[in-house]
Order: C-alpha cells, then sequence, then structure tokens
C-alpha cells in the first residue's frame, strides 16, 4: 500500500511540474510573439515616415530650382539618395539609404545662404519644416526601435525563455540602427559663383 502511495506521488510530481512546464512554455511563447510584433511595429512606424520623407523630395527639388540653379550634380546625388531609399528591403538598408539622402540634401537645404528669394518662398519654408519635422519623428522612432529590439532579446535570453525561445524557434533580432558610415562624411559645397537674379524662373 504503502509503495502504491509512493508510485502516485511520484506520478502526481511528474504531472504538476509537466503542467507547470507547458503553462511556462505557452506564456512564455506568446509574450516573445508580442515582444516581436512590438519590434515590427516599431519599424512599421520608421517605414511610414521614411515614405513621407522621399515622397516631400521632388516638391523641393522643384521649389529650388525655381530660383536656383542647382548643380547637375546635386540633383544626381539626391535621385540616386532617394532611389536607394525607396528600393531598400530590410531595416538597416532603409535607415542607412535615409542617412545617405539626408547627405546629399545638404547642398540643396543650403542654398538658402545665397539666394535671400529662395529663404522667404512659402513653399521652399514650408517643406524644409515638413522636411524636418519627419525627420524628427523619425529620430523618435528610430530609440523605440532600438528599445523594442533590446527588450525583445533580453526577454528571449532569459531563463528559462531562453529554453523556450530555442525550442520554439525565436532567434535574436540584430537589426539595431547604427549610423551609415557613408552619412558621416557631408559632402563640401561651394557657393562661391555669384547668385543669379532672384526673379523665379
Amino acid at each position: 500500500m504503502k509503495a502504491l502511495w509512493v508510485v502516485l506521488g511520484v506520478l502526481g510530481l511528474i504531472v504538476v511540474v509537466a503542467l507547470f512546464g507547458v503553462s511556462s512554455y505557452y506564456g512564455s511563447k506568446n509574450q516573445m510573439v508580442q515582444k516581436s510584433a512590438d519590434v515590427d511595429n516599431a519599424f512599421s512606424n520608421i517605414d511610414v515616415d521614411l515614405q513621407r520623407r522621399a515622397d516631400l523630395i521632388p516638391n523641393l527639388v522643384a521649389s529650388v530650382k525655381g530660383y536656383a540653379n542647382v548643380e547637375e550634380t546635386i540633383l544626381t546625388n539626391i535621385a540616386n539618395a532617394r532611389a536607394g531609399l525607396m528600393t531598400a528591403q530590410t531595416p538597416n538598408e532603409k535607415l542607412a539609404a535615409n542617412d545617405r539622402l539626408s547627405v546629399a540634401l545638404l547642398p540643396l537645404m543650403r542654398m538658402q545662404e545665397n539666394y535671400p528669394d529662395l529663404k522667404s518662398n512659402d513653399q521652399f519654408m514650408r517643406l524644409e519644416d515638413e522636411l524636418a519635422g519627419t525627420e524628427n519623428r523619425i529620430a523618435v522612432s528610430r530609440l523605440r526601435y532600438n528599445a523594442a529590439i533590446k527588450d525583445y532579446n533580453v526577454f528571449i535570453e532569459q531563463f528559462p525563455n531562453s529554453i523556450w525561445a530555442n525550442f520554439a524557434g525565436f532567434k535574436p533580432k540584430t537589426e539595431y540602427y547604427t549610423a551609415d558610415q557613408g552619412s558621416k562624411a557631408a559632402p563640401k559645397v561651394d557657393f562661391s559663383t555669384p547668385a543669379p537674379s532672384s526673379t523665379p524662373k
């Protein structure tokens, strides 16, 4: 009789441990799914603003061309950088392409220093404000994106989540945003040539 109780006790313990393990697994898995979705959502917010910024570029270029002689090299660099942003696929590629676009836009934005009428042009100033506002939103979203990745990675590396993550196929996410190396070198801008007539073309 005593042996029967021992067997039942062992079986009961096994059942309790099994139930605890199953509960822990599904609870952790659900949180991993949520945190992974949070990372995707954080990037989707960046993606919306990247698209909005890209859509503003043609209007900005047209606005500047109406008041200033823009070198073909500047326009080509902007067009290439914008195309790179539109064709980028991964979060890192898109954010790096956005950095390169910022660098390509610098000469265009600095033209207002040599063209007073451009600086006072309502359309140009509105577009410049919209671009600045969009870039600020992108910067905030970048921080949230990195924070979401860190939260996800820390969670799946903690015990016992690390066991369940490996079992369920959840891998660390490595696409943290880091500044594109090429964007750190700003292009040289030379506006030493005399400014043309300020009358719009």
